[in-house]
């Protein structure tokens, strides 16, 4: 009797116990992961898809599985998994008529794939962790932005998440316990498996990573934990080896001629050119551009002091060493585009914020906790510290967001402003007699081609699948058009075409224009230097996903 009226407060309710409140966290927080997810998807929708076409790359990779759509070139270093995940939208509704149906498609799949990486770690971490982490890694302005696009590198940021947490369930903690099981295990090579398809070098260096892992910690130490890692690879790549000894000759001239497309691999430093690309510069090669917006990349600069006191926190809870993993396959994932190549796209980092999302988030809920703990009341001086640690972490997260969406506007922007330069790009041209068939060659030959529903072919460069002598003989049965920058001279294979002016800085060198049979008027001339649409020239390395050049 004495213990449950203790047990209630002085106005009769029951009182909130310890383990009461953490039981309604825990339920709370199993919400979290799906919540994180949501809010992911809701804000690409709102903020990311309306109005935007398909870059370059997206272009490249789509087209291979879009119906009725010429088939762009598929280059050395690319891998066929994105095509795979876009061909169901591709199938339903033409990514070039309705690319919002395709980004819809990919908002959705990959807030699904958010949820799920999550909670992979749900054994591991405390859901007051995860439900940081999550929001955590999909505010980046970059996570935003390519949540919608056709592109890899998001997708092997949630492979590699899912794939890390899956393998330290299969694994037993250094010092007790015993395997989870072979469900966790065979997840987390399915997930190493799934990474490797969307990128050949990511899967390579997550199975070397995880496998690494399971040869230094002498727990982990088994012949399943070590195998899994490098079978799965070996699955994941397989399409990709098919391809190389069906179209390259094998897997080491396709390996070469892939560090061609890259410029070449070795030790370069890349870190300067991955802070200036967090402006918003989707790629950034060559990365000359000086650093005019030193705020975008404050969080970038913080992150290595966060993940440390984030690393000494969960090791303190006693979570050291999922924290630890959780870095050192992300610094693996990290190193060959900090340190190998000699330019930058802030895509390319993105499996390592996944990960590092976690021990972020450690230290976050760590000092949320310190700044709004409970207890006795202490005094006015220790109350007003409180509120001034509670009031500087809230400004610091709010700082944060502002930055993401700032950016992230930017970003978005530039896209929209590219469609609807190549929207009125293919109109004029269609206007001027170019339907298909017909063939597009020259500088941004892919995506003009995508937009008017031709062929783009290319005889020489990172793309080259024809000769001169071959695209000639094209254009002798359908239309050819030759694009080229505003002000460059007449290019060789234009000697007899007519330029037009386009948006966006382009020139187009057309065909003469056919004529009527005698007894109708000619059909008039493409009009020579004018220029059609408002915009101006955008400034080449901002405008999104023009070339993706993937790491090895």
């Amino acid at each position: 009797m004495g213990q449950r009226l203790g047990a209630r407060q002085a106005g009769g309710t029951p009182a909130t116990t310890p383990a009461t409140a953490a039981g309604r966290l825990r339920a709370g927080g199993r919400y979290a992961p799906a919540a994180a997810a949501s809010a992911f998807v809701l804000a690409q929708l709102l903020l990311v898809t309306p109005g935007t076409g398909l870059g370059w790359d997206e272009i490249v990779y789509v087209s291979q599985v879009e119906p009725g759509t010429p088939t762009a070139y598929f280059s050395a270093p690319r891998a066929r998994g994105v095509s795979w995940l876009a061909a169901p939208a591709a199938a339903l509704a033409g990514s070039a008529a309705h690319p919002a149906v395709l980004r819809a498609y990919l908002a959705l799949l990959s807030g699904l794939g958010l949820l799920i990486a999550l909670r992979a770690w749900r054994r591991l971490l405390p859901p007051a962790v995860l439900g940081c982490a999550g929001p955590l890694f999909a505010s980046l302005w970059i996570t935003l932005y390519y949540g919608p696009r056709a592109m890899p590198n998001l997708w092997c940021a949630l492979g590699a998440l899912a794939a890390t947490g899956w393998f330290l369930r299969a694994v037993p903690p250094p010092g007790r316990g015993t395997p989870a099981g072979r469900r966790a295990l065979l997840l987390a090579g399915a997930a190493v498996a799934f990474v490797t398809a969307m990128r050949l070098g990511d899967g390579a260096w997550l199975a070397l990573s995880l496998t690494a892992a399971a040869l230094l910690v002498r727990p982990w130490r088994r012949a399943p934990a070590v195998l899994v890692p490098p079978a799965a690879l070996a699955a994941g790549a397989a399409p990709w080896l098919i391809e190389a000894y069906t179209s390259y000759g094998g897997p080491l001239p396709r390996v070469q001629r892939a560090g061609e497309i890259q410029g070449g691999m070795g030790l370069r430093l890349a870190v300067d050119d991955q802070v200036r690309s967090l402006a918003g510069r989707t790629l950034c090669r060559p990365c000359d551009v000086p650093w005019s917006h030193p705020w975008t990349a404050a969080w970038w600069l913080a992150l290595p002091v966060l993940t440390a006191l984030g690393v000494w926190c969960a090791r303190r809870a006693g979570r050291g060493p999922a924290a630890l993993l959780a870095v050192a396959v992300a610094g693996c994932l990290a190193v060959t585009y900090l340190f190998t190549i000699d330019y930058a796209a802030p895509r390319f980092l993105l499996p390592a914020y996944a990960l590092l999302a976690l021990p972020v988030a450690e230290g976050v809920v760590t000092a949320a906790r310190a700044v709004t703990a409970s207890g006795a009341a202490g005094t006015a001086l220790r109350k007003w510290r409180r509120a001034a640690a509670c009031a500087a972490l809230t400004a610091a997260l709010l700082a944060h967001l502002t930055i993401q969406y700032t950016v992230l506007a930017q970003a978005g922007e530039r896209s929209r402003r590219q469609h609807r330069e190549l929207t009125v790009t293919a109109t004029e041209l269609r206007r001027h007699g170019v339907r298909p068939p017909c063939v597009i060659t020259g500088g941004d030959y892919v995506p003009v081609a995508h937009y008017t529903g031709c062929s783009s072919r290319q005889p020489a460069g990172h793309d080259a699948s024809i000769t001169t002598g071959r695209l000639l003989a094209l254009g002798r049965t359908m239309p050819l058009v030759v694009l080229t920058a505003h002000g460059r001279p007449r290019p060789a294979l234009a000697r007899d075409l007519t330029p037009l002016t386009l948006p966006g800085g382009r020139v187009a060198w057309l065909p003469p224009p056919e004529r009527e049979p005698a007894t109708g008027p000619a059909r008039p001339p493409a009009r020579v230097g004018r220029t059609f649409g408002t915009s101006t020239p955008t400034d080449r390395p901002d405008i999104p996903d023009t070339s993706e050049h993937p790491g090895p």
